[in-house]
């Protein structure tokens, strides 16, 4: 056995039957071993190494397990480092695996020589370097174990061409266990700060959860969902924690943040104690951190040590899993009396008014959003660009049992179709809806050639106002206009491009027409392009 069906032989063990990526002479072995072993391994083609990391990220967060993208040397795998920071922000669980130059050569600047360890190092849980063929075995179950334990998060495996034609000089063994120096999550909770907690909550006349995307990456949905209810405790959620609890829940108030629901930033300002859960909580959920510190009671949990504390000083930290120390939390001695406090969030609700005018002409993004997402199936799969369709997505989305998918961290336009491809091929019978605007969907339009080929029944909803809008409204409102860089025009013609990949294509200028539109557009059993013209004047706050 060589290196190269090592590798396929791992994939194997871990369980792997689709793969994404681009093939090249760096890593033509692999790709000859994976051609023999076709039946138990499916590779997707797909038409830029970004979005073979973004549909890899797609497929993960929809399996709940670790996915796999596939480049070659060079710029093959220069081009997936944006989907590894993407997914490392958002702490995806990736095995990305790219060729290289043979080991003979390294150092000396050859042809599509790029040094990935160092170009990934920020980007990526962690690398590897491939040096010796016997340790692919190793390598491999050490990847996978790293990707998807605590803090999940991309692992890159570099693997030169020689080494993937070497022969093993032992019999191939792909390993049980695992021993890793130095590399041990702490999964329980400490048990002091677990009485710390508890006593805190027991104190606390307003309490609130602010839920984030660590819950929903820690399958920890559930056992959130039965605490808040056993004690009636309410929560807000990130855009990440998007779906840890379904929009209609009574207990659930919104997303907090700038861009958020304003009566969730208030029960944030009014809480005496505030429980953060897998989320950092950066800049754009709470803007003035040190205003909360001094006034609240603040317990921070996460799988990772270092997200703690990094962006708002916690009262009581804990490290953990959520699943464990919230089952544990659900057999706990807790009291806690929040009827009053129920009863003031509910009056926020109801009578925050949202002084937002949105443009009567043409289709109004908001109620865009509310409708796509109430007419889509229970456990359907919405998909987020970045932009403006991102904020007015997260705002307005109607959560009822399926995901909410985007990338919160990095924010990458051009995430959402090749997200949404991975999605639908983790799950082809489930409804997959991918809604960008028409500036982030020029930047992975190619990848209509997989969803082609693969018969891919995802949909694609281009919110189209002719610029990068979100740039666009910054300019207006801090430049005064000056309007530089930011208009696409009326290109490209959808209705073309749809039909130049046999998609089907759907238009709406109209709140009137919207509805009917988007239940043909739902009802279509194959891949569909709908475009909603938005009016470009229309800004999300």
């Amino acid at each position: 056995m060589n290196g190269a069906q090592a590798m396929v032989e791992c994939l194997k063990a871990e369980g792997v039957t689709k793969i994404f990526g681009i093939p090249g002479v760096a890593i033509a072995p692999f790709y000859e071993a994976l051609y023999e072993n076709r039946q138990q391994i499916e590779h997707v083609l797909v038409r830029q190494e970004q979005a073979a990391g973004h549909a890899a990220s797609g497929y993960a967060r929809i399996t709940r397990k670790p996915a796999v993208c596939v480049t070659s040397s060079g710029p093959g795998a220069t081009n997936l480092i944006t989907a590894l920071a993407t997914a490392n922000a958002d702490s995806i669980p990736l095995i990305a695996i790219t060729g290289q130059v043979d080991s003979s050569l390294l150092g000396h600047d050859v042809f599509q020589e790029a040094d990935m360890r160092g170009a990934t190092e920020s980007f990526v849980k962690y690398s590897y370097l491939v040096k010796n063929v016997n340790d692919i075995p190793r390598i491999f179950r050490e990847a996978f174990h790293v990707a998807s334990t605590g803090r999940t998060g991309p692992v890159l495996i570099d693997i030169p061409c020689d080494v993937q034609r070497m022969e093993l000089s032992k019999a191939f063994s792909y390993p049980e266990e695992i021993r890793m120096r130095g590399y041990k999550p702490s999964v329980m909770g400490n048990g002091q700060q677990m009485t710390k907690v508890i006593a805190a909550i027991n104190r606390a006349k307003r309490p609130l959860i602010c839920a984030g995307g660590g819950v929903i990456l820690g399958n920890g949905e559930e056992v959130i969902r039965a605490f808040c209810e056993k004690n009636r405790i309410p929560l807000v959620s990130t855009m990440m924690g998007i779906g840890t609890v379904a929009k209609a829940h009574p207990l659930y108030f919104g997303m907090l943040g700038n861009n958020g629901k304003p009566y969730a930033n208030k029960a944030v300002a009014n809480a005496d104690l505030l429980m953060i859960v897998g989320a950092r909580v950066a800049d754009r959920a709470v803007p003035k951190p040190e205003k909360l510190e001094r006034r609240l009671t603040v317990i921070h949990i996460d799988i990772d040590s270092a997200e703690i504390g990094k962006m708002l000083g916690p009262t009581i930290p804990l490290v953990g899993d959520i699943r464990h120390i919230f089952g544990a939390l659900l057999d706990a001695q807790i009291h806690v009396d929040t009827k009053e406090w129920l009863e003031e969030l509910e009056n926020f609700k109801h009578t925050t008014v949202d002084h937002r005018v949105f443009s009567d002409r043409l289709v109004n993004p908001m109620t865009l959003v509310q409708t796509l997402s109430e007419k889509m199936d229970d456990d359907a799969v919405y998909v987020a660009d970045v932009g403006q369709n991102q904020l007015w997505s997260a705002d307005n989305y109607v959560m009822k049992n399926g995901r909410f998918l985007t990338t919160g961290g990095m924010g990458t336009m051009g995430y959402s179709i090749p997200a949404a491809i991975g999605a639908k091929l983790a799950e082809p019978s489930r409804q997959v809806v991918a809604v960008c605007g028409d500036g982030a969907f020029q930047m992975s339009m190619f990848e209509l050639a997989t969803i082609a080929v693969n018969k891919v029944a995802v949909k694609i909803l281009v919110l189209r106002n002719e610029y990068l809008g979100l740039v666009r409204e910054h300019q207006e409102k801090v430049y005064e206009g000056h309007y530089s860089g930011v208009q696409l025009y009326a290109y490209p013609h959808f209705d073309k491009l749809a039909g130049a990949y046999d998609m089907a294509y759907f238009h709406s200028d109209s709140n009137d027409t919207l509805e009917e539109e988007l239940d043909r557009f739902l009802a279509c059993p194959k891949a569909a392009i709908m475009v909603c013209d938005i009016d470009s004047a229309n800004n999300t706050k």
